[in-house]
C-alpha cells in the first residue's frame, strides 16, 4: 500500500508535538507540508518560541544548527544529513582562528550562512535582510566579512568600509552574468529585476530592487509592476506564484537551483520524523560562542 506522505507527516507531527520548517528554495511540496516559511534565521527564532518538542528542518546543515543553538532543549532533525552548504562550507574555524590570530584588531561580522563553529568565533553575525543595519554600527574599525565576498562587497561599497572579504561565495547567485541579465530584460522589457546581493555587485547593480529572499516575495507582493526578472534561486517563485497569482515571474537562468536544498522530499520528511532520525548536536561550548554572536546581532535588530 502507497503512503501517503503529506497524511502521514501530518499525524506524526500532532503524535510527536513536532513542527516542520521549511526554506523558500525547498522543493514546493516541501514548502507545502511546512508549519512555517522563511529564511533561514527567521525559521530557527519562530521556532524557539513555539512549545514543540521537536523540530523538521527543511533546509541545510547551518541552518539546522543554527536552530539548534536557538532552541537546546528541543529535539532537531535534518531530513538529509548530507544536505550542505558550499558557501558555509569555505570558511572553516580552524582558518578563521588562524586569521584572528595574525589580526587580532579585527572586528568579525559573520553572515548567518556559516557552521556553529565558525560563529563562535565571530563577533556578530548578519542575515541578508540585516546586514546593512548591523554594518552600519562598525563604521570606522577594522573588519573582516566572512564568508561571502559578494555581500562583503555590496556592504563594503555602499558604507566605504575598512573591511576585508573572504573568498567565500554562493556557486548558485554567484555565477549569474551580466548577459543574462540582458537577454532577459530584452525578452521582458516591462518587467523589473530583482536580486539577492549574493550576486556579484555588477550584477547588483543592474536591479530594481535588492534584498534577502523574503525582502524579494515582500517587494513583489506590494508592488504595483505585474512582470518580473527573479534573481535568485528558484523555490522562491511557488511562493511569489501563490501570493501574486495574477503576476508574471520569470526566472532569470535555470541554473538558479541549489542542488543541497532540492535533495530533501517528502519521503525524508516523513522518515526523519518516523524515525527521529539525522539528530542535529551542537556542543555546548560553542553554542553559547555562537549564541553569543546572534545575540549581539539581535541587539542591533530588534530595537
Amino acid at each position: 500500500m502507497e503512503i501517503n506522505f503529506v497524511q502521514e507527516i501530518n499525524r506524526l507531527k500532532k503524535e510527536k508535538n513536532a513542527i516542520i520548517l521549511a526554506h523558500y528554495y525547498q522543493r514546493p511540496e516541501v514548502q507545502d507540508v511546512a508549519d512555517y516559511l522563511g529564511d533561514s534565521l527567521a525559521l530557527s527564532r519562530v521556532a524557539a518560541k513555539t512549545d514543540a518538542d521537536i523540530i523538521v528542518f527543511c533546509g541545510v546543515h547551518f541552518m539546522a544548527e543554527t536552530a539548534k543553538i536557538l532552541s537546546p532543549n528541543k529535539k532537531v532533525l535534518l531530513p538529509v544529513k548530507e544536505a550542505g552548504c558550499p558557501m558555509a562550507e569555505m570558511v572553516t574555524d580552524t582558518l578563521l582562528q588562524k586569521y584572528k590570530d595574525e589580526h587580532p584588531d579585527v572586528k568579525v561580522i559573520c553572515y548567518v550562512n556559516s557552521t556553529a563553529k565558525v560563529k563562535a568565533l565571530s563577533d556578530v553575525c548578519v542575515t541578508s535582510s540585516n546586514a546593512e543595519k548591523v554594518v552600519s554600527q562598525y563604521i570606522g574599525q577594522k573588519l573582516l566579512y566572512i564568508p561571502d565576498k559578494n555581500l562583503g562587497i555590496y556592504l563594503r561599497e555602499k558604507f566605504n568600509l575598512d573591511m576585508e572579504v573572504w573568498k567565500g561565495f554562493c556557486c548558485i547567485h554567484n555565477d549569474v552574468t551580466k548577459d543574462q541579465v540582458i537577454k532577459e530584460k530584452e525578452l521582458h522589457p516591462l518587467a523589473q529585476f530583482i536580486v539577492h546581493p549574493e550576486c556579484q555587485l555588477e550584477i547588483v547593480k543592474m536591479a530594481d530592487f535588492v534584498g534577502s529572499t523574503k525582502g524579494l516575495l515582500d517587494y513583489v507582493t506590494k508592488s504595483d509592476c505585474q512582470e518580473f526578472i527573479v534573481g535568485t534561486e528558484k523555490g522562491i517563485i511557488h511562493q511569489m506564484e501563490i501570493k501574486c497569482p495574477n503576476k508574471k515571474f520569470y526566472l532569470l537562468t535555470q541554473n538558479l537551483s541549489c542542488f543541497d536544498m532540492k535533495l530533501t522530499n517528502l519521503e525524508d520528511v516523513y522518515t526523519a520524523l518516523k524515525n527521529e532520525e539525522n539528530v542535529i548536536e551542537v556542543e555546548e561550548s560553542i553554542r553559547l560562542k555562537a549564541l553569543k554572536s546572534l545575540n549581539k546581532m539581535f541587539e542591533y535588530t530588534d530595537n
